[in-house]
């Protein structure tokens, strides 16, 4: 008898010894993929931008100049400019003195040279033109320190708890002027999901604008000044940046399947790293996850009491996301509906009427609020009483 309880005590810790055994292996790959990566530049991160997961990180809160792509943020105001109705891409805007005056990176626009909003975006986001992005900031704000204020205030409104910006274009040298890579992939992560429009720009790798000024027409070649646009598979651009105080800095964004990245390097000491640095993080992602994704749900319906309408369409807020290992890309994820325990006329738009929850296995991985479509008022006596004489 006690050999045989020897025998099974044996055979129990073999047993758990296996299972650590293929825990240890599995968590020395992920150890082994990370480390694998040998980033040469002293800030990077990696991150999904549907769940904002990071992937990736290295020294993700270390401040420092974001040269470049500090015009991300001036993206951003553009387009909510654009969304708000207050600017739209066919409007003519006229170069200013002072905007003539940047230096660094530009498209060589003249003073009272016009030029539309949609090619002024191209001459940011393709040739990070500073000209183009002083001129945006005087059309937007009046002046590039009113626009600047506009970016700060975006930044805290983004959560960019360590940046600061002192112009509208990355050009100065200010101490004062700073972001981390954990902040560049935040406002990354806003303008491509809210404003995916940007994308169509900046994955464009050369194209041609015309200045019509005093001296005549003539024409100047955008060339994107990011090379990941022709050398990764699946770029989909984005922002570079380089100063002698920032060195070489990039955020880049791509594309596989569903999945979507954001890489971003800061202080790379030359253009070579930084496309390399950036370069590693995707493949390492792409190679490593995938994404589970539940599109929004917009015809749910649900009993509702005091009204004819005895039902109530509902949708979900929005699309639900789950990253997940490659291993485990195969994994059973369900979806239930939990609605609020009273339905009740009258209900407005956009009030919750529930919630939608999605379960890995019986672990639950999140939710998401299930919305009213419309308002529906409290059915009165009278309209009753005209339903019945009607029915009978």
């Amino acid at each position: 008898m006690k050999n045989k309880w020897k025998m099974l005590a044996l055979w129990l810790v073999t047993i758990l010894m296996m299972a650590e055994g293929v825990f240890t292996v599995r968590a020395n790959e992920d150890t082994h993929q990370t480390e694998s990566l040998q980033l040469e530049a002293p800030s990077a991160l990696l991150m999904e931008p549907v769940t904002g997961q990071v992937l990736y990180e290295k020294n993700k809160d270390e401040v420092r100049s974001p040269a470049s792509i500090t015009k991300i943020m001036t993206l951003i105001l553009i387009f909510d400019e654009l969304e708000a109705g207050r600017l739209s891409m066919d409007e003519q805007v006229t170069t200013s003195s002072y905007a003539k005056s940047m230096g660094g990176s530009q498209v060589f626009l003249e003073e009272g040279e016009v030029q539309s909003v949609e090619t002024l975006i191209k001459c940011i986001v393709i040739a990070s033109g500073n000209d183009a992005s002083v001129v945006m900031a005087e059309r937007i704000a009046g002046s590039e320190a009113a626009f600047v204020k506009k970016m700060n205030q975006r930044a805290k409104e983004l959560g960019m708890n360590h940046t600061h910006f002192e112009d509208c274009c990355g050009l100065t040298e200010s101490e004062n002027h700073y972001t981390t890579a954990y902040d560049v992939a935040l406002m990354s992560r806003e303008l491509i999901l809210k404003y995916p429009k940007i994308l169509e720009y900046s994955s464009i790798w050369m194209e041609d604008i015309t200045h019509i000024t005093a001296k005549g027409s003539s024409q100047f070649t955008l060339t994107n000044t990011n090379k990941l646009v022709r050398s990764f598979d699946g770029c989909q651009g984005l922002k570079t940046g380089s100063t002698s105080i920032a060195k070489y800095c990039v955020s880049a964004v791509a594309q596989k399947d569903e999945l979507q990245l954001i890489s971003v390097v800061m202080g790379a000491p030359d253009y070579k790293v930084r496309f390399a640095d950036a370069g590693k993080m995707l493949h390492y992602g792409f190679n490593c996850y995938h994404i589970y994704r539940y599109e929004k749900h917009n015809h749910l319906k649900v009993p509702v009491k005091g009204t004819l309408l005895k039902v109530a369409e509902c949708r979900m807020q929005r699309d639900f996301a789950f990253l997940l290992k490659k291993e485990d890309a195969d994994a059973d994820i369900t979806a239930k509906v939990k609605w609020n325990k009273l339905q009740e006329a009258p209900v407005k738009k956009n009030a919750s009427a529930g919630k939608m929850e999605f379960y890995l296995g019986k672990e639950k991985i999140g939710e998401v609020p299930i919305v009213y479509q419309k308002t529906i008022l409290r059915s009165t006596y009278l309209e009753y009483l005209l339903y019945l004489i009607k029915a009978f």
